[in-house]
């Protein structure tokens, strides 16, 4: 151990023990790990008690962070026997005066609890109110649209239907082929058991076209698009062109809701769709190598062990998705406050609402055509 190493030594005096402290107490030498673990030893085996002795005068050095630790390390209080140089004492009184005691924790009360859980509630409720807002606004602004088609923002729903759906196109038939050959692989390895390894052509088409693809595509537009919408709603509150728009008397409905739904709403059954293929170009790769099933063979079982209804109810439940992704993102984006924090938290609660709300619809939609047939 080095002569600058911070250190504690054990003396006896004729007024009893003293801790007598030795090195350089400053932020260099504490922040040096080997040091630091050496100091923490022996401040957890030396007796803490205000009652014992502590001399500073052999200390070459005492910095604020010294002092700070000294200080923690005395529970906030002074010893009984101090002995030290002026500077030290005037840095332990300044660091003294300085430091404040945590708060106590708020011992659990019921009726707090009781209390936070209202307010959660009260949140649901004005999230749930402003949802509805949009939508009954989106109503009224698709009305309106129908009636003067020619003034309507062809042009950002356009933008928004190509960076929504055809830039979407990529990441989504990478995925899906990825999970097809996944669920392909894994089927193999039970069907072989039971020599039914036609009946994969079954599973992955009943599997991905009416629930796996459309909930896939959907999740990816969730955290892809989604978040977009968010962010971008968010930047114009930050930047205060919402408040510009109000104040040329441009409805925010008609020129950033609508526009994103609509295009959503066009661009997730062709999302869908094209993810759906790719899984099953996955799934139709996989069983090939794993079970010499030939593609030829998987394109021909394939319309007789699913039915065209399935289609159409991904493709309906797509256009849900679409449209509740693209509402919930406006939503949190037109709550976002100036600030770059709550940019960050709506973003991420926009995400986090709009795969729930995916999942959420999907049940809903499977609990609601179980006994059709389909």
């Amino acid at each position: 151990m080095t002569e600058n190493a911070p250190r504690i030594v054990r003396v006896d005096t004729p007024q009893g023990p003293c801790a007598q402290l030795h090195g350089r107490w400053g932020a260099a030498e504490l922040g040096n790990r080997a040091r630091w673990k050496a100091l923490s030893a022996q401040l957890r085996s030396h007796p803490m008690a205000l009652a014992l002795g502590w001399d500073l005068r052999q200390l070459q050095w005492l910095d604020h962070v010294g002092a700070q630790l000294l200080w923690s390390r005395w529970r906030h209080a002074w010893p009984q026997r101090l002995i030290c140089t002026d500077e030290q004492r005037a840095m332990l009184a300044r660091v003294a005066a300085l430091t404040t005691a945590a708060a106590a924790p708020e011992p659990w009360r019921l009726g707090a609890q009781i209390d936070h859980l209202g307010v959660l509630v009260l949140h649901g409720v004005d999230h749930a109110r402003h949802i509805l807002e949009l939508l009954g606004q989106l109503l009224i602004d698709l009305v309106r649209l129908v009636r003067a088609p020619q003034r309507g923002p062809w042009r950002d729903i356009s933008g928004h239907l190509y960076r929504m759906g055809a830039t979407a196109l990529p990441i989504t038939a990478l995925l899906g082929f990825l999970i097809g050959v996944v669920l392909a692989y894994l089927m193999s390895l039970q069907l072989r058991q039971f020599g039914a390894e036609s009946f994969i052509v079954n599973i992955l088409g009943i599997s991905l076209m009416r629930e796996l693809g459309p909930m896939l595509a959907a999740i990816l537009v969730a955290g892809r698009s989604g978040s977009a919408i968010t962010a971008q709603i968010g930047v114009m509150r930050v930047t205060e062109e919402l408040d510009a728009m109000r104040v040329m008397g441009i409805a925010h409905g008609f020129r950033l809701v609508m526009p994103r739904t609509l295009a959503l709403a066009l661009a997730m059954p062709l999302v869908s769709v094209w993810t759906t293929l790719a899984a099953l170009a996955g799934g139709m790769l996989a069983a090939d190598l794993t079970m010499d099933i030939s593609p030829a063979y998987f394109i021909q079982a394939l319309p007789a062990a699913t039915q065209v209804g399935n289609l159409g109810l991904a493709m309906a439940k797509s256009v849900v998705f679409g449209a509740c992704i693209a509402l919930i993102g406006c939503h949190w984006g037109l709550r976002v406050k100036p600030n770059t924090q709550s940019l960050g938290e709506g973003t991420t609660a926009s995400v986090v609402s709009s795969i729930t709300m995916v999942i959420i619809v999907d049940a809903v939609f499977a609990v609601a055509f179980r006994n059709i047939g389909i």
